[in-house]
């Protein structure tokens, strides 16, 4: 069985330490990018089975990154994370294959990763 890659968006390191730790243990081969822009230019080559996405970085934001990855890839599962549940009601967010609020409590982001992989 091959490993599955996610390929973790967000411009915080305390974000990337704590979903790494918690993806890893579950199996899964986690890159990170710190931007958007970081991101689209991993995304051909890495291939990754999954993005986590935060909304709310500097440059480009989470929402135009989605719309820029499902134009290359519409199959590519995309969960977008953020701090703030109003983005829920943003229509846009609903091009995304889910969207989870950050929490430390990881349960909602793992079981959004294994649904969306099929794990």
């Amino acid at each position: 069985m091959t490993t599955k890659k996610i390929l973790l968006v967000d411009d915080e390191e305390g974000i990337h330490i704590l979903y790494r730790e918690e993806l890893e243990e579950l199996g899964y081969e986690v890159h990170s990018a710190m931007s958007g822009e970081e991101a689209l230019n991993l995304i051909p080559t890495l291939k990754p089975n999954l993005v986590i996405l935060d909304i709310q970085m500097p440059g480009m934001n989470g929402i135009d990154v989605l719309r820029k990855i499902k134009e290359q890839d519409p199959k590519l599962p995309v969960i977008l994370s953020s701090a703030y549940q109003e983005f829920k009601q943003n229509l846009s967010s609903w091009a995304s294959d889910d969207f989870v609020v950050k929490s430390a409590d990881m349960r909602e982001l793992l079981d959004s990763v294994r649904r969306l992989l099929g794990d």
